[in-house]
């Protein structure tokens, strides 16, 4: 049987990190979308869907450490129901606690020089811990 694809988002307020899942069912970084208008946005991510044959959507989820839902956790859950609503898929939620430290993390280990270059990059990164964390609690 073929391994599902899944997308994973780190959405924030400027970019959106991309990641997607390998035939392993490993997290690998894929793109960073700047953003603009949800139009443009949910466009974008439909070529992904297509492109990629993408059957599910993982989206961090940054409550407060409590639980709560923090402000940007509210957009980011609005966002996600409107990719789910456009492309009538599942979007699942992943609390995304210390994303970015961990993403720091694994492009220090690979060796990635610090620069501007790197925040682009590590959108991405922060996607795959997402996604990936999402993979291995299934």
């Amino acid at each position: 049987m073929e391994q599902q694809r899944i997308l994973g988002l780190d959405i924030g307020d400027r970019r959106v990190g991309v990641a997607i899942s390998d035939a392993l069912g490993t997290a690998q970084p894929l793109i960073t979308m700047g953003r603009s208008s949800l139009k443009l946005e949910l466009k974008n991510i439909g070529r992904l869907i297509r492109k990629h044959g993408v059957t599910a959507i993982v989206a961090g989820n940054p409550v407060f450490a409590s639980g709560d839902v923090s402000p940007q956790a509210m957009k980011v859950q609005a966002f996600a129901q409107a990719i789910a609503d456009e492309f009538q898929m599942p979007v699942h939620l992943q609390h995304e606690a210390l994303t970015s430290a961990a993403a720091e993390e694994l492009l220090d280990r690979r060796g990635f020089p610090r620069g501007p270059e790197r925040k682009a990059v590590l959108d991405q990164y922060a996607a795959v811990v997402i996604l990936q964390d999402w993979l291995d609690a299934q």
